[in-house]
């Protein structure tokens, strides 16, 4: 099964994605992981995506593309994987759908997890990341085992710029802007579900579970 998780940031859609991975033996592809990925192994896609990194530019839309196409079709995949961060736009939407339709393939769920803005304020401020393996936790949702520890790694946790409440505010702007729209996208293909994000986690999961196995 291929997998789109919507949402807001702060919605909780990367945790589902990896507990959904787990549960159904498929991989968890986030964009953040994929940069990582080829920006370490110095691949030629991670060198053009470092030239814009390196200048503090968003890397575009169609390098983006580029490098998720890349990883959807390694041989992990074949059996199904989860989108966590992509598609952003709906550009990217089209040539998702665009690439998967010349390989037979589809998008077979996209699953919206729907957060009011208010609740993902409060949320995100509460959100620490690992700096080197790029785990994330909360420090009332996930937290770590030994305070600002990664459990992964033993890291120092930091609590990114991005999490902060003005900047998270920002954010929410920017997704209302460019990924909201792709609620309709997948509305129109067939093939979205929303579940309320509002619920405890393990009851999100439950949701999401259902709708997979039905």
């Amino acid at each position: 099964m291929k997998i789109v998780m919507l949402g807001a940031p702060g919605a909780g859609k990367g945790t589902q994605a990896a507990m959904i991975a787990e549960k159904f033996g498929i991989p968890h592809i986030s964009t953040g992981d994929i940069f990582r990925y080829n920006l370490k192994n110095g691949t030629e896609l991670g060198k053009k995506a470092k030239e814009y990194m390196d200048q503090g530019l968003l890397v575009p839309d169609e390098l983006t593309c580029e490098i998720v196409a890349d990883r959807i079709f390694m041989d992990d995949c074949k059996n199904g994987y989860i989108l966590d961060g992509f598609p952003r736009n709906i550009s990217q939407g089209e040539y998702l759908t665009k690439v998967l339709r010349e390989a037979g393939q589809k998008v077979d769920f996209a699953i919206n997890v729907d957060v009011p803005d208010e609740n993902i304020v409060v949320r995100m401020s509460g959100r620490r990341a690992c700096p080197n393996c790029g785990a994330t936790y909360h420090i009332v949702n996930i937290p770590p085992k030994k305070e600002g520890i990664c459990d992964t790694c033993g890291s120092e946790l930091i609590q990114r710029a991005d999490d902060k409440a003005e900047t998270v505010k920002k954010r929410l702007d920017v997704y209302h802007d460019a990924t909201e729209p792709l609620i309709q996208f997948y509305k129109g293909l067939g093939v979205l579900y929303t579940v309320d994000g509002t619920k405890p986690m393990s009851e999100v999961f439950a949701d999401i579970t259902k709708i997979l196995e039905d």
